[in-house]
């Protein structure tokens, strides 16, 4: 298995040299220590974090790639964009990268992104689906004519196509079965939200087969999964390092009134999030989890966010020091099951063990 890193939010009063410095020694830092994925995700209007904008970033870090090292969306907001400035500005970030893209791609989910935009937020499934039709044929298409609810092309010649070939891979998210049969139709793989069980990931991974199966489509081996990997000298620390990392999160649950405002109570509260949506432990407790996961879905690679907001620059390489040192290469001999042995099983379904993470 391989691990990537997303690239993240800070806060706005980290200057923007200080944003950038510390985002080229975070991507340093991930490639030293074995990371072979980089991806970041899309927002705009985000209030006193600051999120880089996706596409320009990935192709200033471009330039810093190691050969083998891929950077993504994860995940860029579809209905936001127009389909052909999409298409075209993600196939010249192909180019830039020597065809080391992939594209995550969303819907969204915060509505006042789409207020802003005069975009309607109820229409963006739909507004999703008919501009992925329209990016893949001005990918593979010299010529292009599409007559859409929301857009229209006539005869019109594409002038930018991707490195790769035929396009770069589409990893199209989803939440519930109804998107994850979307993804199995519209894209190349699913990638897996921290927050879905493994049990949940089982299920839904029949769920995508199926959908595979019913449009003609192959099986996919192996889709990403976003999940923290958090490893300490003790089980205790592990947990009270994530919870110093994922601060930020961890009061917001607490302003939502999701926990308790006590600060034992919190602590307990953030320790069973943690260990539903997150892998902590020793690293020898983190490589079992991945090895027990690893043998029920057919995840790869794992994606972990390094940064959270209230972390400096050092805590960062610190942190994915200790991925390098105590994780990736444990992870590196874990091979995780591929879908397409599913196929010969009597019931087509995923394997159940015990120790589910």
């Amino acid at each position: 298995m391989e691990l990537g890193v997303i690239l993240g939010d800070v806060h706005t009063t980290l200057s923007p040299r200080e944003h950038l410095d510390g985002l080229l020694r975070q991507v340093e830092a991930a490639q030293r220590n074995g990371v072979r994925y980089i991806v970041m995700g899309h927002h705009y209007l985000y209030g006193n974090l600051r999120w880089l904008q996706p596409i320009p970033t990935l192709a200033r870090i471009a330039a810093e790639l190691d050969l083998g090292v891929r950077i993504g969306t994860m995940v860029v907001q579809v209905p936001l964009f127009h389909p052909v400035a999409l298409a075209e500005e993600l196939a010249t970030l192909d180019i830039l990268t020597r065809g080391q893209l992939v594209v995550g791609a969303g819907a969204g989910y915060r509505r006042e992104e789409f207020t802003a935009f005069g975009v309607d937020f109820d229409q963006r499934f739909a507004m999703m689906d008919e501009a992925l039709q329209i990016v893949r044929m001005l990918w593979t298409q010299d010529e292009v004519t599409f007559h859409g609810r929301f857009w229209t092309l006539d005869g019109v010649r594409t002038h930018i196509r991707p490195w790769q070939d035929p396009h770069p891979p589409i990893w199209i998210g989803a939440l519930r079965d109804s998107g994850v049969r979307r993804s199995a139709r519209l894209g190349d793989a699913w990638p897996v939200t921290p927050e879905t069980r493994t049990s949940d990931m089982r299920r839904m991974f029949d769920v995508y087969a199926q959908a595979r199966r019913k449009h003609g489509r192959p099986l996919v081996a192996r889709h990403p999964l976003r999940r923290e990997i958090v490893p300490g000298r003790t089980t205790e620390a592990a947990f009270a390092r994530f919870e110093s990392m994922a601060r930020d999160r961890l009061l917001a649950y607490a302003q939502r009134e999701l926990v308790t405002r006590d600060a034992d109570a919190l602590r307990e509260q953030f320790r069973q999030v943690a260990e539903k949506e997150a892998i902590v432990g020793t690293p020898g407790e983190c490589l079992a989890q991945l090895r027990d996961l690893a043998a029920q879905v057919p995840v790869d690679p794992v994606i972990v966010r390094a940064q959270w907001p209230d972390m400096s620059s050092d805590e960062v390489v610190a942190y994915l020091d200790d991925l390098g040192r105590d994780i990736v290469p444990g992870l590196s001999e874990i091979t995780a099951i591929d879908a397409h042995a599913l196929e010969s099983r009597p019931d087509g379904r995923f394997p159940t063990t015990t120790g589910a993470v």
